[in-house]
């Protein structure tokens, strides 16, 4: 093992053989370099001001540059990145960047607070892709992480409309060949173990190794993206002892499709993820496109949504109603479960010690299956679900043959809803089996109320999702929603 983490930082290899394991990287740029154009709003991933980019080695020997919440991004998983912060985006004659510049003609900066992580979230944009031009439906997901109070977003609109069009070129685009090898000569050859007094930070590289960690530290905290994590840390004051980041450990990093089911490494990111899943499942795109932001799902993973055992966690309904298993992993072996059996009650999982998720599951779309999936929070990105539905059905000459639906947000696990699924099986694809459907889901749960929703509405409105999926799914679907308005209807005021 090494015990030093090396990263690039202002074109220079940054290099630390010792700090706190949860030390943020927002912390670090502002308390330590001295980095202060990176700033602090919320703390918990929410409002993009101090979002940076991690540039790593990708494909063929190019970097890819992807937008983070540098808040609750833990220091020593960047080890063998890069770091971008917007101190580096103007160059030696103090030209601004493209972005920059764009931000200055379109009036994109008011009280400046939140400009530094618009401008990354810009940057990130500007480099994804770059011989396209960036459509306005895309420049509103890729903006979705950060907030402003002032302008109104219309001029960042503008000022991103200016500075992605298609041939965008800049000076990490010049200098990529010398960054892909200064990348090239820090990247890990052996697992990372760092420690500062009794507190420990590791990070190792194949599943052999991590199950021996485990095995000699069960009580460490094992984190991916830390999107969870960074909020423990940051809200509830929590002091974590041991780490183990999964994000080295190329076994859990796996995309599989061997056309029977879909194998998707437990720290495997959203990002990484949501083209293979949709092209199986494009119903769940318009659900993954709304899980946190751009800066969440580019760390977060599907396994550390499904690890962290949450009620109203976006992606477990949809998966259970497809009848997604896990493959679990410890020294002794694998076993192989029904995700829906991993939730035991709140807080508990079916989880050994010294046992992790290693895969999700996910069978093959069959030709007869009819799916799709609902997320419902007060407001449409950078929220937590109220209710998250999903159905699946397979209909068969205008006949239910099977149904397996799934809501969060309805009890204390993720939950099948099995009366109502009892009552549309063997009966016609039609508004009376539906009725009759939607009176027996009543039986099926007894939500609460919380800050989020009353328990009337959670159920009136997973009822009302239930008559959603057969309008949009019957013999003549009704257009019930518009998951992205018209390009022209998108106008700048």
């Amino acid at each position: 093992m090494h015990n030093t983490i090396r990263f690039i930082l202002a074109g220079q290899v940054e290099e630390i053989d010792s700090c706190d394991p949860t030390l943020t990287v927002l912390e670090f740029l502002r308390e330590q370099k001295g980095l202060t154009g990176t700033k602090e709003g919320c703390a918990e991933g929410d409002c993009g001001a101090c979002t940076v980019v991690i540039g790593e080695l990708h494909g063929d020997g190019g970097i890819r540059y992807r937008a983070v919440n540098s808040c609750i991004q833990f220091l020593p998983t960047l080890d063998g990145r890069q770091l971008v912060t917007i101190e580096d985006l103007s160059d030696v004659d103090s030209e601004l960047h493209a972005v920059q510049q764009a931000m200055v003609d379109q009036h994109g900066s008011q009280c400046g607070f939140c400009t530094p992580g618009f401008v990354m979230s810009l940057f990130s944009m500007f480099h994804d892709r770059p011989e396209q031009g960036i459509a306005r439906a895309d420049i509103n997901l890729g903006l979705a992480g950060n907030l402003c109070r002032c302008t109104g977003y219309a001029p960042i609109v503008r000022a991103a409309q200016q500075s992605l069009k298609a041939g965008r070129h800049d000076r990490f685009t010049a200098n990529e060949t010398r960054t892909a090898e200064l990348l090239q000569s820090i990247q890990p050859v052996e697992s990372l173990a760092m420690s500062q007094g009794a507190r420990n930070f590791y990070a190792p590289r194949t599943v052999d190794e991590l199950c021996g960690l485990l095995q000699d530290q069960p009580a460490a905290v094992m984190v991916a993206g830390a999107t969870d994590a960074g909020l423990w840390v940051n809200k509830q004051m929590r002091v974590l002892e041991t780490v183990i980041y999964l994000g080295s450990v190329a076994e859990l990093q796996i995309l599989e499709d061997d056309g029977v089911s879909l194998r998707i490494g437990a720290a495997v990111s959203y990002t990484d993820s949501i083209q293979t899943i949709t092209s199986h499942y494009p119903a769940f795109l318009p659900l993954m496109e709304r899980i946190g932001a751009a800066q969440v799902r580019n760390a977060g993973t599907v396994g550390g949504n499904i690890a962290n055992g949450s009620p109203i966690g976006d992606m477990p309904p949809g998966l259970i109603a497809l009848g997604a298993r896990l493959a679990l992993r410890a020294s002794d072996g694998q076993r192989i479960i029904d995700l829906e059996d991993f939730f035991i009650r709140y807080g508990e999982q079916d989880l050994r010690e010294g046992e992790f998720i290693e895969q999700i599951i996910l069978p093959a779309a069959r030709q007869d299956q009819v799916f799709a999936t609902y997320k419902i929070s007060k407001r449409i990105e950078q929220d937590i679900s109220a209710v998250c539905g999903a159905f699946s059905l397979q209909i068969e000459a205008g006949n239910i043959v099977d149904a397996r639906i799934c809501f969060g947000g309805m009890a204390e696990i993720p939950r099948r809803a099995s009366r109502c699924e009892a009552a549309l099986r063997g009966r016609a694809w039609d508004q009376h089996s539906i009725d009759i459907a939607m009176l027996a889901m009543a039986e099926d749960y007894t939500p609460i109320s919380d800050m989020r929703a009353s328990a009337a509405y959670r159920l009136q409105v997973a009822q009302n999702l239930l008559q959603r999926f057969y309008l949009e799914h019957s013999a003549t679907p009704y257009p019930v929603r518009l998951d992205r308005l018209p390009e022209q209807a998108l106008t700048d005021g």
